[in-house]
């Protein structure tokens, strides 16, 4: 089933009428078995180490986003379940938290076994997943899951109604904490305003910044009543590309006053209604940086214009660090390096975690980096991963 967001009222009958459409079913007609659908329980408590009390590589681990896989060098397939040397393996290169995609989740009952075992790994690592509602939704988009399923954001965004934003928001948060996440790295906070963009396009939630900004600043509550975290994306905008960051290079020539009158409304918006992660894009801004280094790694977009002049104080996560825009310029190690260095506090699914790992602690143990700034780091990470423990009662005394 696909909502369309009309309004609260339209949607509470259109929900209504659903419900009653599948209570009155041809009782001649063979249904399967009605099975209640498994939940995640509130009742498992977890404990966070201080960061006083961590190693330097458990610190180090708090600032990477792994693919489950990621643990296993040379594997292949998906991981569908939770394994026991997994556990050995994670406790020498632990990371702060994890994403999950399609391949990983194939029934209810396998993705809460899933997430309840990844949980149980040291530290508790944060589970996040890409489920924007339309053609991104790893769990949307699997029939095997009795939910319902949220439209593209374009089509929420062309209502012009921020409460459907809500609605969304706020649907997506429901069963995703149902399924034992903590992050959606949405909403895509992008202004669509590029007609030849070959990647945006629907998933952001229209072409006007204002638009936009109004659907990011309600979207993100949605999430929040369910104790979900959202995660605005792309910052500082992949909507007036014509590349895909996915293949190789990709730029906007926006200059930063044209910026600041578009891209950045909408992650403003988010940023003053409280988001607590916001991803990078790989777009690199010549026009503002004087040179053609993707974003993710500069400091002057981090640093000066995220940090200083939009005033945001929580996570930076990089994109994935596997796509074409990085690995064809640079290694899983230098990538990594040059992403903390620029000011990411979480370097999303390098190409290479071991490589990409050993480096930091490397750089870390010969000066490179200080093991204050890796710290302070960790700190923000370790400081999200209490909220939501906190929100949910599942933080140990």
């Amino acid at each position: 089933m696909t909502i369309l967001f009309l309004g609260k009222k339209a949607f509470a009958s259109l929900l209504a009428l659903t419900v009653l459409l599948s209570c009155n079913k041809d009782k001649t007609t063979p249904q399967p078995e009605n099975k209640p659908d498994p939940v995640v329980t509130e009742t498992t408590k977890y404990s966070l180490k201080k960061l006083e009390d961590m190693t330097l590589r458990e610190k180090v681990g708090q600032l990477f986003n792994i693919r489950p896989e990621e643990l296993y060098p040379g594997g292949s397939g998906y991981v569908e379940a939770g394994i026991q040397d997994m556990k050995a393996l994670f406790k020498n290169y632990p990371c702060g938290s994890i994403t999950l995609f399609a391949g990983n989740i194939k029934t209810p009952q396998q993705t809460i076994a899933l997430t309840t075992f990844l949980h149980g790994l040291d530290n508790y690592p944060l589970l996040c997943i890409d489920e924007e509602g339309g053609r991104v939704a790893r769990i949307g988009k699997n029939s095997a899951f009795p939910i319902t399923r949220v439209s593209a954001m374009g089509t929420i965004g062309s209502t012009g109604n921020p409460e459907n934003a809500y609605n969304a928001g706020n649907i997506i948060g429901e069963y995703l904490l149902r399924y034992g996440f903590d992050v959606d790295l949405a909403p895509v906070s992008d202004v669509n305003t590029n007609p030849d963009n070959v990647v945006i396009g629907d998933r952001a939630f229209g072409s006007s910044p204002e638009l936009v900004a109004s659907m990011v600043a309600r979207f993100l509550p949605g999430l929040q009543n369910n104790k979900v975290e959202g995660c605005l994306k792309h910052f500082p905008g992949h909507g007036d590309t014509t590349a895909d960051t996915h293949y190789g290079y990709a730029e906007s020539l926006k200059t930063w006053d044209q910026l600041k009158e578009c891209e950045m409304l909408p992650f403003q918006a988010g940023i003053d209604a409280g988001v607590k992660m916001i991803m990078t894009a790989h777009v690199c801004l010549p026009n503002v940086v004087g040179a053609q280094i993707p974003s993710t790694l500069s400091s002057k977009v981090l640093q000066d214009i995220l940090r200083k002049e939009l005033g945001y104080t929580g996570i930076i996560i990089t994109d994935s660090m596997a796509m074409g825009a990085i690995t064809k310029e640079y290694s899983a190690d230098e990538a990594a390096i040059a992403a903390i260095k620029a000011g990411v506090d979480i370097v999303l699914d390098p190409a290479n975690y071991q490589k990409a790992f050993d480096a930091v602690v490397k750089a870390v143990e010969e000066g490179e980096i200080s093991e204050q700034l890796i710290e302070e780091r960790a700190a923000r990470v370790l400081s999200l991963k209490k909220d939501i423990l906190t929100a949910r009662g599942q933080l140990k005394d």
